[in-house]
């Protein structure tokens, strides 16, 4: 027998209220909100250009973990040794080692990975004769850069914001594993320290101890007009670390000579709370430590140290401007990449995957010798961090106009 099944009518109230919902709704005045269209971002981004941006982001992706996985397993086969003999437990080494590797090379090979997402991807769809339609049906190959630039901008922003802020705080801790149990060394002390603290104040310590952020041996000197007016002498200064105001001291056993004139005030003492502007991370540096600073943390740190009329900047500068250049290769690379490996050839992708491969280097390799020569050869920071983004601009211009159209 065959069952028949009752059509669902709805309630009549609910019927009269859809009914009354919909005659409202087409009452509304869409057309003065028209305008708002305007505003959506994605009015431009058509079905082609999903299609693309997919294809580069996943491939982008999945070239970051193959070569990533690649590192780690030599890393490991490199390093085992180190971590048994300083007996690394297995939590630190995957949750405050490798959680903090991966991220860190990630970000820092992101243009190679950009380029190599690009050629692969694109040349894939020359060989199989789309880019040819693309073209073909009026699309201009400028319009065809409009998905790549709208992917290079996402792996550009997500780029500054991982290395400016999120990446710095994963170095801190992998620094602190390395020194404990790869390297077993960490600079913690510091001899014979000269500082200017303030303008006309000058601090000397002749020994500071980082772990218990102590110094020996202090003297905080004051000028005026180029003449001393006050002299402070401490056997020991400690930070305060769980004070709530920054620059806070404890100096002990201390002596204060006040200069007034030809008159002379002694002030003697076991134990004094003082404020001087320094912290400990002015006073020990190691290799690195810029990158253990967030942008923001970067800028103040720079500005204290130019105030403090100190040299030891440079580093600090090259590596605040070469996080922004770093985003903008993207999109260079990305030109370069597309121009090179929309055209269809015979012999498939490997040539132009050699030529990627070999630019991708050479440009991490640039990157590396203009932050050098910045450091030790007096080039300007902002120059030295920009330099291998202005070369790489002609090229992809080069490229660009030899691209098909």
């Amino acid at each position: 027998m065959k069952m028949k099944l009752k059509k669902f009518r709805m309630p009549r109230r609910a019927r009269l209220f859809a009914g009354k919902v919909k005659r409202l709704w087409k009452r509304l005045p869409w057309h003065r909100l028209a305008w708002m269209k305007r505003l959506n971002p994605f009015r431009h981004v058509k079905r082609m250009d999903w299609y693309i941006i997919k294809k580069f982001i996943g491939t982008y992706i999945y070239s970051i973990l193959l070569i990533i996985s690649i590192s780690i397993v030599f890393d490991v086969n490199e390093n085992l040794a180190k971590f048994t003999n300083y007996h690394a437990p297995l939590r630190a080494i995957v949750f405050d080692y490798y959680a903090n590797f991966v991220p860190y090379f990630a970000n820092l090979f992101s243009p190679l990975f950009v380029f190599i997402a690009v050629i692969f991807f694109t040349s894939k769809l020359a060989g199989n004769s789309e880019i040819i339609a693309m073209l073909a049906c009026g699309m201009s190959f400028k319009r065809l850069l409009r998905p790549y630039l709208i992917s290079a901008a996402l792996i550009a922003t997500l780029n500054f914001f991982l290395g400016a802020y999120i990446i710095p705080r994963g170095t801190v801790v992998r620094h602190d594993f390395e020194s404990l149990y790869k390297n077993n060394q960490k600079n913690t002390s510091a001899s014979n320290i000269q500082l200017m603290v303030d303008r006309g104040v000058v601090a000397y310590m002749s020994q500071y101890d980082d772990i218990r952020k102590t110094g020996y041996g202090f003297a905080l000197y004051k000028f005026e007009n180029k003449k001393m007016v006050s002299q402070m002498n401490a056997s020991v200064i400690q930070y305060d670390t769980i004070a709530e105001e920054r620059y806070h001291w404890k100096a002990r056993n201390y002596k204060i000579r006040t200069l007034k004139g030809m008159r002379e005030q002694i002030e003697t003492g076991n134990e004094i709370d003082t404020l001087i502007q320094m912290e400990p991370m002015d006073l020990v540096f190691s290799k690195g430590q810029q990158e253990t600073f967030t942008s923001p943390e970067l800028l103040r740190y720079i500005s204290k140290q130019q105030e403090r009329g100190s040299s030891n900047v440079v580093q600090y500068e090259v590596e605040y401007h070469k996080r922004i250049a770093s985003s903008f290769a993207s999109f260079i690379l990305t030109i370069i990449g597309v121009s090179l490996s929309s055209r269809k050839r015979k012999g498939g992708m490997g040539l132009y995957l050699g030529i990627g491969l070999g630019l991708s280097f050479a440009y991490i390799l640039l990157q590396t010798i203009s932050a050098t020569f910045a450091i030790n050869a007096g080039t300007p920071p902002m120059l030295a961090a920009w330099i291998p983004n202005i070369l790489y601009a002609f090229i992809a211009y080069f490229c660009y106009k030899q691209a098909p159209n």
